[in-house]
């Protein structure tokens, strides 16, 4: 019985070990797993936000859906263009007197395509699929225009669910990770960048993750 006894307190102590060594291993794998998949999935939202950008500056407005920034991305061009100052003599009919008049001219070097400048070979093609989702999800884009102190102006919004790219994570840290409000983390249960509300090209990504990029 005194064998029996030992057995069973050994494999009780083992037991509770385990659950301790868990309790405090299972945080900090979930924060590297978290780390490292959201550095992907921020990596791409910046692509999007870069690709979004682009498509403002060649067409006054931002795209509402993948197929068109990426039909975009696929034939569009940059203008690349030189300024230079330059001036000439001109007879003011005031003065009675010819005068220096000074001109700002805009010159057009040439054209360059967005894909090659932004991306340089086809993985915009897939820009529409977040990382590591389970059923190849998709990031939930939208643009609009709002008013700004009397002006209508472009907005966009590109958003993906924590719950997607975490969905094999244990459900009690990924609930924590989803209601988090820190200058450190990502708060919020979306990694979102862009806003429908107010004119913005900002996300809700701390800056560690430009760090990173970087």
């Amino acid at each position: 019985m005194k064998t029996v006894i030992t057995i069973a307190l050994w494999l009780i102590s083992i037991f509770f070990a385990y659950q301790i060594y868990n309790s405090v291993m299972e945080p900090i794998k979930f924060d590297r797993v978290k780390k490292e998949r959201y550095t992907q999935v921020i990596n791409k939202l910046k692509d999007i936000r870069d690709a979004q950008v682009a498509y403002r500056r060649v067409t006054g407005k931002f795209a509402k859906d993948f197929p068109s920034l990426i039909r975009f991305i696929d034939t569009a061009q940059f203008t690349i263009t030189q300024q230079r100052d330059s001036s000439f003599m001109e007879y003011d009919k005031v003065y009675r007197i010819d005068m220096m008049r000074e001109v700002r001219i805009i010159d057009t070097l040439g054209f360059v395509s967005i894909k090659d400048s932004l991306f340089g070979n086809d993985s915009y093609k897939n820009l529409a699929t977040i990382p590591f989702g389970q059923n190849n999800e998709k990031f939930e884009m939208d643009a609009s225009t709002i008013d700004a102190s009397g002006f209508t102006a472009p907005v966009f919004e590109v958003k993906a669910d924590k719950s997607v790219i975490l969905y094999d994570q244990p459900a009690d840290l990924l609930a924590n990770e989803k209601a988090q409000i820190s200058v450190e983390e990502v708060n919020g249960p979306e990694i979102i960048v862009g806003s429908l509300s107010k004119v913005s090209t900002s996300a809700n990504w701390p800056p560690y993750y430009d760090t990173e990029k970087k």
